[in-house]
């Protein structure tokens, strides 16, 4: 099994959770969107991270992707038994997706952090500002309804849960973190989830990743641990497209 995508992308890093909870090996590419080559394009035309690739099977879009492993691989499941849990478990899966990957990918990671890093020009900073006054809040208070008190959503943890916690670390990349005292149940969700070896295995990859420049970042992962792929479909320099992290 083979995984083309950045550590540091919430939508791999979703995958990479589920992957590592159903027990399954894979290698990886840890390429961003914005360094992918011809090859990357032909296999995801949305240029968009991340890809699977099983035997020859190439599928893109992380839900798909995590839909594919429950359905194929047997193990921890990604989602609950019962089938209302199952519509809001994919739904909670939808909302992160969409609305905290606007806000705090969008919004937040690719001003404070993409912008300089990558196309070397500052972000957009009254869209920084609206996000943290008005999108923020609206979320972490529907969050606080929605998340348990002391445990994960439907018994141990799932993809409905993973899903959510990963945007909130790109969150932290970009300076932000949530106010206990505000949205107590988030807060402390969020440190269930993260504590989780699904989650926390994925660190320090994480921060190797952000530690060094592209060029350097396949080296640095391997002395991580990682286990990368032998053929890269990455360029060393970006490109403006249609595409995502």
């Amino acid at each position: 099994m083979k995984i083309i995508g950045s550590f540091v992308s919430p939508y791999v890093r979703k995958v990479l959770a589920c992957v590592a909870l159903k027990g399954l090996d894979y290698e990886i590419d840890p390429i961003t969107p914005f360094f992918g080559n011809d090859d990357f394009g032909r296999i995801s035309p949305l240029r968009r991270i991340p890809v699977l690739i099983d035997g020859d099977l190439e599928i893109c879009d992380s839900s798909v992707i995590c839909a594919y492993l429950e359905e194929a691989y047997p193990g921890h499941p990604l989602l609950p038994a019962d089938i209302r849990d199952r519509a809001r478990a994919r739904w909670l899966e939808e909302f992160a997706d969409t609305r905290l990957g606007d806000i705090f990918i969008w919004g937040l990671f690719y001003q404070r952090v993409v912008h300089p890093a990558v196309w070397k020009e500052p972000g957009d900073d009254a869209r920084v500002e609206k996000t943290l006054a008005e999108d923020v809040p609206s979320v972490l208070d529907y969050l606080e309804g929605q998340l348990p008190a002391d445990a994960f959503l439907f018994g141990d943890i799932g993809l409905a849960d993973i899903a959510i916690a990963s945007f909130f670390r790109n969150a932290a990349y970009a300076g932000f973190t949530v106010d206990a005292a505000q949205w107590p149940r988030v807060a402390s969700f969020l440190d269930r989830a993260f504590a989780h070896q699904a989650l926390a295995s994925l660190m320090p990859f994480e921060n190797a990743q952000l530690g060094t420049s592209v060029g350097g970042r396949r080296q640095a992962l391997l002395d991580a641990g990682a286990t990368l792929t032998a053929e890269s479909v990455g360029t060393r320099e970006p490109r403006r497209g249609i595409m995502a992290l």
